[in-house]
């Protein structure tokens, strides 16, 4: 992986429901619309003025500040020659393996301890999993269920940044499309009634963050301001984000607020796409330097080791071997394709992509740090990648023995 930056600071990807991932640029139509959000940057009392004229979803310092202005406002906007005007990016969950959302939705669990959580923990007879004590996984995406029997005891934070009259509401968090709710319950889900289903790190605290509507859009502006909110929240605590969202773009302000939590010392894990099996193709945030980039295996065994799935976006075969991260390189593996876990309406559900392998490794991360609580978000990334290197992964396109483009360091498992 590209040299230079070895662990530098810098998100946005979302491990999708429905296996779903964003592809191409962040976009949005100008002409037609009533309304747009914009970002707003230039001279101090340029902005204070427009500030006044428009109002304020977010200000972000040096990088300008957000705004929802109607077309009129817009068009005056523009007229100010000092100010600088974008259309901040809108982010669009794109199905790229499974069914529909609640196609397969089933009452009970079919498997309490699914294969994922099977393979992570090297145990193909785990009845139940345990760790995460005290530490924070902030789940970035649709929301969450949060009274869903396996995820109620372990909601201490929910938070929805989606609302147009308010750019952050307290208490609310409500997930109507189950791609959230599934990314949370495989990162903690904690068997319910004895009938439930596990998840890594069943006693880790959960931040839902609705980052994303109940169509699968978000704002990057939101997503932005959402892990600013993470980090600045953490105070001591140890804090995991999770993001299982993205794009094909790199956006400046969720960048800056990726490095900017890195910062804070908390983790920040991201998956890598859904649009392999060509190179080159991993999606932002998990592209980001400071974000751990994670690829989707299948459970199907090729060369001796799991495979990567083939929809699982690639990184940059040129810096295979060197076990460095650069911007848009693969960091390690998870399994992500007929991943079974908690659906948007008190059921389960069993759907694919990288959104999936996300939360196993988010999971990990928070029981290994439990286990370690001495270690720094950097430390604990380079333990993430010394398991990742134990259990090397040689199945599938692109995946070769050690570094590659395709699985990264390998597969992080618990010991």
């Amino acid at each position: 992986m590209k040299k230079g930056k070895v662990l530098g600071a810098t998100v946005l990807s979302l491990v999708m429901g429905v296996s779903m991932f964003a592809s191409g640029a962040f976009g949005q139509q100008v002409n037609g619309k009533d309304s747009y959000r914009v970002v707003i940057q230039g001279p101090a009392a340029d902005q204070a003025k427009a500030k006044q004229s428009v109002g304020v979803r977010w200000d972000f310092g040096t990088q300008g500040f957000t705004a929802t202005v109607t077309s009129n406002q817009y068009q005056a906007l523009l007229k100010n020659k000092n100010l600088k005007i974008d259309l901040v990016p809108e982010l669009q969950l794109n199905p790229t393996v499974a069914a529909k959302p609640g196609s397969s939705a089933a009452a009970a669990p079919t498997n309490r301890t699914p294969w994922g959580i099977e393979a992570i923990y090297n145990d193909s007879s785990i009845q139940s999993t345990s760790g995460g004590n005290g530490i924070k996984v902030a789940v970035l995406d649709t929301g969450v269920h949060t009274t869903h029997t396996d995820l109620a005891g372990n909601l201490e934070q929910c938070k929805d940044f989606t609302q147009r009259k308010s750019p952050l509401v307290n208490g609310s968090c409500a997930d109507k499309n189950g791609h959230g709710t599934h990314v949370a319950g495989t990162v903690l889900a904690n068997g319910g009634n004895g009938k439930g289903i596990y998840g890594v790190a069943p006693e880790a605290d959960l931040w839902a963050y609705k980052v994303l509507n109940d169509r699968g859009s978000g704002y990057s502006d939101d997503i932005a301001a959402a892990i600013r909110e993470a980090a600045d929240t953490a105070g001591n605590a140890k804090v995991v984000i999770s993001m299982s969202l993205g794009s094909s773009s790199k956006d400046s302000l969720i960048s800056s607020a990726v490095d900017y939590a890195y910062s804070k010392g908390v983790l920040v894990i991201a998956a890598a796409g859904n649009s392999g099996p060509s190179s080159n193709t991993i999606g932002y945030p998990g592209a980001l330097v400071n974000a751990v980039a994670v690829a989707a295996l299948e459970n199907v065994q090729e060369n001796g080791t799991y495979r990567v799935a083939d929809f699982s976006s690639r990184g940059n075969p040129t810096t295979d071997g060197d076990y460095l991260i650069g911007e848009r390189d693969v960091e390690v593996s998870a399994p992500g394709r007929a991943i079974e876990s908690t659906w948007y309406d008190g059921s389960y559900n069993t759907i694919s992509g990288t959104s999936m392998a996300t939360p196993h490794v988010s999971g990990l991360a928070a029981k290994i740090w439990a286990e370690n609580s001495g270690l720094t978000n950097v430390q604990l990334r380079v333990e993430l990648q010394n398991r990742a290197k134990s259990v090397d992964i040689k199945g599938g396109i692109g995946a070769s023995i050690g570094d590659d483009y395709a699985s990264g360091f390998g597969f992080p498992r618990v010991k």
